[in-house]
């Protein structure tokens, strides 16, 4: 276990000042040509999270020719910001009306006005460019089952009737269940002969595909509701059960949507994931493993190893969040307490109370030191400050991650509101963040 008693190896030396986007340059060193960058975050509703990601991203994008942006997020609302920001025909006029499609809970992790500032960045920097050059932004989740099954319906009986017939066979099966209170109720009760339908229907899609050209991105646009469909239906089958397999069917959907993604791109395209800590950081390094759970960070570095695979975490000691009490819950500004004793977070605060960016693999004591086993923090969607000490994921460090950026005090991010009928609630918060 690290703990303060490690200063006396003086690793203040090894820490890079992290105030502003040049402070970086370490980090894009260290990316050099590597085609995977993933970028994590500590809870899914911190500003700073969300700031220095895109810091991170505008300079991968202009420096180095990163193609796009892939997120913890629903391919059909995400796939909706992709066409704002490459200024496809009929995407929206402004990016609040884009993002009041976000309606699903929790809302703010992308309807939030520092996704707003980023996806105004991303529309500025694709003006001009040819289409095959804009960088792009895409969901990689799988929770949009009924969305991406009527997007799929409508769009083939225009362009591909015959698989059109398909995805209807496949749609009916669920829906019956569709005004059920859960996905996972679905599937305890859904009829035999589901699963046939839709991987019938992918293998469909996935063949015709290159057929689907009346729109911009419309080969990939259905190949992808398909695969979300199929593996929906494993992921909530899982989920019914009640057992771990629900988490390993999202995170290996989301690297196939990955790999998709990357297939469809040429082949020198490279892709910036952004999700939280416990998706990209490495699960063989946590207590995940034993638990017969892995993740994407964990797969990614599996299959694409010598491609070069980045994996950054972040952290911070105190501040402030968005989250709810409860899952569902009306989001709120909750307080972040202090690290407790014994974690990374107390650990980094103790030895030097500053913003810092840690490369682990500059130097050998560094790497050795973080590889001791400590608690790090994950918030989620649902968090209690009150109960601080089960948030901590056991976890050896600089091999969870390849680099790590540490932000001592942080605050919530700021959430466009929405009433339930998606209407926007007009906010003061600066594009400029």
């Amino acid at each position: 276990m690290i703990s303060v008693k490690t200063e006396k190896k003086d690793l203040e030396k090894y820490y890079h000042p992290l105030n502003n986007s040049e402070d970086l340059d370490p980090l894009l060193e260290r990316i050099g040509d590597s085609r995977y960058i993933l970028l994590g975050e500590a809870s899914h509703g911190t500003h700073e999270y969300y700031t220095w990601r895109a810091k991170i991203s505008k300079r991968l994008i202009e420096e180095k020719g990163f193609s796009f942006i892939a997120v913890e997020g629903d391919w059909p609302d995400c796939y909706k910001i992709n066409k704002w920001i490459k200024d496809y025909p009929d995407s929206g006029e402004n990016i609040q009306d884009v993002l009041k499609e976000f309606d699903r809970w929790p809302t703010w992790m992308w309807a939030n006005w520092e996704i707003a500032a980023f996806a105004s960045w991303l529309k500025q920097y694709n003006r001009g460019r040819e289409d095959k050059n804009k960088a792009g932004f895409y969901g990689l989740d799988v929770y949009s089952l009924w969305d991406s099954m009527e997007i799929i319906v409508d769009y083939l009986e225009k362009e591909d009737p015959e698989t059109a017939k398909l995805a209807k066979n496949a749609f009916q099966c669920f829906e019956p269940y569709k005004a059920r209170d859960s996905y996972a109720s679905v599937f305890r009760s859904a009829k035999e002969g589901c699963k046939d339908e839709v991987i019938k229907l992918l293998k469909e899609v996935r063949q015709n595909s290159h057929k689907y050209d009346t729109e911009k991105e419309a080969d990939l646009n259905a190949e992808i509701n398909a695969l979300v469909m199929a593996n929906a239906e494993k992921y909530y089958e899982a989920m019914a059960g009640f057992g771990d397999d629900s988490w390993n069917v999202r995170d290996r959907h989301m690297v196939e949507t990955l790999n998709t993604l990357m297939d469809y791109h040429d082949d020198n395209a490279k892709v910036i994931v952004w999700e939280h800590n416990t998706h990209i950081g490495d699960a063989r390094a946590t207590g995940m493993a034993s638990n017969g759970l892995l993740n994407v960070g964990q797969l990614v570095r599996e299959q694409h190893k010598k491609d070069g695979v980045v994996l950054a975490g972040f952290g911070s000691y105190k501040g402030s969040v968005m989250a709810g009490n409860s899952w569902g819950a009306p989001m709120k500004k909750m307080r972040v307490p202090e690290g407790i004793e014994n974690s990374l977070e107390n650990f980094l605060h103790q030895y030097d109370p500053k913003d810092k960016l840690i490369i682990f693999d500059e130097n050998k004591e560094l790497a050795e030191t973080f590889s001791e086993r400590i608690g790090h923090r994950a918030i989620g969607v649902v968090y209690d400050p009150d109960w601080e000490r089960g948030n901590y994921v056991p976890s050896k460090v600089s091999e969870r991650y390849d680099a790590f950026l540490f932000i001592d005090e942080t605050k919530a991010l700021h959430p466009l509101k929405l009433k339930p009928n998606g209407e926007l609630i007009p906010e003061t918060y600066p594009f400029g963040i």
